[in-house]
């Protein structure tokens, strides 16, 4: 099949039309050689407190290692979520209209049915993507087998990203000595979904970036990056710094909630994705918050829920074409 045929319209000339220029920063390849990023161990994580802490507070973002996801899983997911984007793109269109699973493209902003929210001043974002609420996968009936046996295997890694994300937040909670109810779900299972992100190879990556520059509304984020691509960029100390991407490794990124929650001791860490002039790149997001109603105190900032957050943040991509996030919700000085 035409590569072309797999991609939605928009991305088409984007990706493909374009001169190449002559000096390009093609997001680099994979290298074994481990990045400055710093490294936890979930099977040890009680005698790694300090570090961990550390990396919430110094970076907002780490690699975690031991995590418990069995290898041949997280090599299944990514060749089949391959083989799913290399479907056509009205076979994709077809299989997930009216499911609870999106098919999106060009905006990282979505309203909560799972609609892309853009704006006259935005730039389109270089990926096509699948949004999928992990609680809904039970509802989710595909009619060809691919996307079924995708699914499958989407629901068995959900429960590993789960067990995690909760271990990572005890643990956070625990160092930063929070007061919080516990009759209120501050990381709410069923708020989790994933993102499955295909960036497609760009012959001039100077027309745009495979996701712009942003932070996550998210609890935490779990990253599964398996392939031999490069692209995710995180910004430290006003430097892009680029993540390699190691097999058997997840990335973890502190997300707006939690640095709201941490009263900023957390950060919730500024990133991008460049694309590849030669290759696809498919990385894997999951995304978890705090359960509906439940109020974010603070004395850095007013208290808000997580709604209210989603509904500023698309309120301000409509209006601005991109994300404010947590600076609408920050104290005056009277306070």
């Amino acid at each position: 099949m035409n590569e072309l045929s797999t991609l939605p319209p928009v991305l088409r000339h984007l990706c493909h039309d374009q001169p190449p220029t002559i000096a390009v920063d093609d997001g680099g390849n994979l290298t074994q050689n481990l990045d400055p990023l710093p490294v936890i161990d979930l099977e040890s994580l009680n005698h790694e407190k300090n570090k961990l802490d550390e990396a919430c507070k110094d970076w907002g973002v780490f690699r975690l290692v031991n995590h418990g996801i069995p290898p041949t899983l997280l090599t299944q997911l990514h060749d089949q979520a391959k083989q799913v984007f290399s479907l056509s793109f009205e076979s994709k269109r077809a299989s997930f209209d009216g499911s609870s699973v999106n098919h999106f493209w060009g905006t990282p902003a979505l309203t909560s049915s799972g609609t892309g929210v853009t704006s006259d001043h935005q730039k389109t974002n270089l990926f096509e993507a699948f949004h999928v609420p992990l609680p809904q996968l039970s509802h989710f009936h595909p009619q060809l087998p691919l996307i079924d046996s995708f699914r499958v295997l989407l629901v068995e890694y959900g429960n590993h990203l789960s067990r995690i994300a909760t271990t990572l937040f005890e643990a956070m909670v625990k160092n930063l000595d929070l007061n919080l109810e516990p009759s209120k779900s501050y990381l709410a299972k069923d708020t989790g979904y994933v993102r499955v992100y295909r960036y497609p190879h760009c012959s001039n990556p100077d027309v745009g970036l495979g996701m712009e520059v942003h932070t996550d509304s998210s609890v935490l984020t779990i990253l599964n990056q398996q392939d031999s691509v490069s692209g995710l960029e995180v910004l430290i100390d006003n430097q892009w710094l680029t993540i390699n991407p190691i097999s058997n490794t997840l990335i973890i990124n502190i997300g707006d909630l939690m640095q709201a929650l941490s009263d900023d001791r957390y950060k919730s860490v500024v990133h991008r994705v460049k694309v590849n002039r030669e290759k696809e790149r498919i990385s894997m997001g999951y995304f978890v918050f705090s359960g509906d109603g439940v109020e974010l105190k603070s004395s850095k900032y007013k208290p808000f829920t997580y709604d209210e957050f989603r509904e500023q943040v698309q309120q301000d991509v409509k209006a601005f074409g991109t994300k404010i996030g947590l600076a609408r919700f920050k104290r005056g000085d009277d306070n």
